[in-house]
């Protein structure tokens, strides 16, 4: 069932926006997303929250000042998603560049798993670290920093991820851990590191580190801090926005490093006009695929190449390992639909499916592409090692997936082998012989915790586009703007007429619609090969669709039905 709904707009915000110098959709838009005033848009850097507010901030960089001078090594343990590896980078080039001994591992999600095991912490002894740093894990990694004491390495744990009821031993930052006060709990992994090098480079500050020679410039690197937090998917919250608007306004001016514009070249897109679309949905997959299939040491390595030259063959292996993965993904999530085919999925509150041949690496993919279609929180699972499965889930709003499944944990100790992540998404592994008992006790939960009405998918809307601006330079101004998790990308709902209709790519709609007003526009219904009404109601969005050199109004429709012009 979906319901398609107009987001609310409180007119006081809206006057107060448009009184302010903002255009009238300027004003509808921002209003509808909680903008009070202009302040709450302006992303210099300088209105970023302070690093003295991250609990551990200061004393973490007075760690890393101390092992600096004293020549300690340090050895980075990342982990192998787009943000865990923007976060590796980050700590590489920011670390190196105050004169740290820095090197990284990243852990093969099909050899180790995920975070800082003790199996982990013996592959890092190897390279005999005086200090681990994690990045993106860690919060949760008990058994990692105690079998790392036990070796005499010291653990320093940067996170993000929400902790378990008790946390290791060791020094941490993350603005999620018991008494920080941190306004802003939405950084990514790759943002908590920012704010470390923030404090550090503070602390050598004091001590006159630079008293002959510059100071490095934290901003050179917001490039790939903006990478990491758009793929990540965390809600862009003000601070979150300043830190991706600033990093796209790198990449536009072809600042970005070689391996970012390396990227860029890879997927077909130009790094002038870089947009969270790009980040999102061209650069971020390309670079999450190493880790899906390969090995994120790969895609670090790439962005820490120091030219185009080096970088951009390693991206375009990283573009073919995406292609792969786009066509692990197609028969996985073909199967997926056949296995629920036969499951009255409307009578449960919750989707868990399990193949022995699927593959671990696209597990989360495909449940965000089950959640997205049957609007359940879902949870996709594959072989791990051994007796092992290992899944992927995604959530939906009204269920907090980590404490769901921190529920089934309590209420049955046995079941679940390890588990972490966010409110819409989690992993977690069990035995494969529990995957029926999990079933069960998944659904119970979010029975529980679920009423019907969450079930009812909603597409909610900025309502109508004004007939004035179906103009190739309204998708322009909107498409420079930081949209993302927590604020959305302006989605319109409009009555138009089909003009013209036909299949390309074998699967998807490409159509000619007339508004009300007689104006066509070009518009794609992706993976869609069904007729489309010849007078429609459209969900859309709008973008700037670029062939042969040449720029056009483009709607992209998320939905589609019968209407009355």
């Amino acid at each position: 069932m979906l319901t398609i709904r107009s987001r609310p707009v409180p007119v006081e915000l809206e006057t107060h926006l448009r009184n302010a110098g903002f255009s009238p959709l300027q004003a509808k838009l921002y209003a509808a997303r909680g903008i009070a005033n202009a302040k709450d848009l302006e992303h210099e850097l300088k209105h970023l929250l302070p690093f003295p507010l991250l609990k551990n901030a200061e004393a973490m960089g007075a760690r890393l000042a101390d092992a600096i001078a004293a020549g300690q090594r340090m050895l980075i343990v990342g982990d192998y998603d787009c943000d865990g590896a923007t976060a590796t980078t980050l700590g590489m080039k920011g670390l190196a560049a105050f004169g740290a001994k820095i090197d990284f591992i990243v852990p093969n999600r099909f050899e180790y798993g995920y975070g800082l095991t003790p199996e982990i912490v013996a592959l890092a002894a190897e390279r005999k670290p005086d200090i681990i740093i994690t990045v993106d894990n860690g919060i949760a990694s008990h058994a990692g920093v105690e079998a790392a004491r036990e070796m005499g390495i010291e653990v320093l744990i940067t996170d993000h991820h929400l902790p378990a009821d008790t946390l290791p031993n060791a020094l941490i930052v993350n603005p999620n851990q018991p008494g920080c006060e941190f306004p802003s709990k939405n950084l990514a992994g790759v943002g908590v590191m920012f704010y470390v090098l923030m404090a550090l480079r503070a602390e050598l500050r004091g001590r006159g580190a630079f008293a002959d020679h510059p100071e490095p410039n934290l901003a050179q690197w917001l490039d790939v801090v903006a990478l990491g937090t758009v793929a990540d998917v965390v809600k862009l919250d003000a601070n979150n926005r300043i830190l991706v608007e600033q990093g796209l306004k790198r990449m536009r001016s072809g600042r970005a490093s070689p391996g970012i514009m390396a990227l860029f070249t890879a997927a077909g897109r130009y790094y002038g006009r870089a947009s969270c679309f790009d980040l999102g949905f061209a650069l971020g997959p390309r670079l999450n695929a190493a880790g899906r299939l390969d090995d994120m040491s790969f895609g670090i390595n790439t962005l820490l190449a120091a030219s185009e030259e080096v970088a951009l063959p390693l991206a375009k292996e990283l573009d073919q390992l995406n292609r792969a993965r786009r066509e692990i993904e197609h028969g996985m999530r073909e199967e997926a639909e056949l296995a629920l085919s036969s499951v009255a999925v409307e009578d449960s509150f919750s989707i868990c499916l399990y193949n022995t041949d699927w593959h671990q690496g696209v597990v989360g993919i495909v449940a965000s592409r089950m959640k997205d279609r049957f609007n359940r929180p879902t949870i996709v699972f594959a072989n791990g090692n051994d007796d092992e499965i290992k899944g992927s889930g995604r959530s939906i709003p009204g269920l907090h997936l980590r404490d769901a499944l921190d529920l089934v944990s309590k209420r049955h100790p046995h079941l679940i082998r390890k588990f972490g992540g966010h409110a819409m998404a989690a992993g977690l592994s069990l035995n494969v012989n529990d995957f029926s008992a999990f079933k069960s006790a998944f659904e119970a939960v979010c029975r529980e915790l679920l009423d019907e009405a969450a079930l009812t998918r909603v597409l909610e809307t900025d309502g109508e586009l004004p007939e004035d601006a179906f103009v190739l330079e309204t998708a322009e101004a909107l498409d420079k703007q930081v949209w993302g998790q927590g604020f959305p990308a302006p989605v319109f709902q409009g009555v138009f007429r089909v003009v013209e209709q036909r299949i390309v790519g074998e699967k998807h709609s490409k159509l000619k619609l007339a508004t009300k007003l007689g104006i066509v526009v070009e518009a794609m219904q992706f993976n869609w090969c069904e007729p489309i009404p010849r007078d429609c109601l459209a969900v859309y969005k709008i973008s700037v669709n670029e062939f042969r050199g040449e720029r056009m109004l483009q709607l992209q429709l998320e939905y589609s039905e019968a209407a009355s012009m």
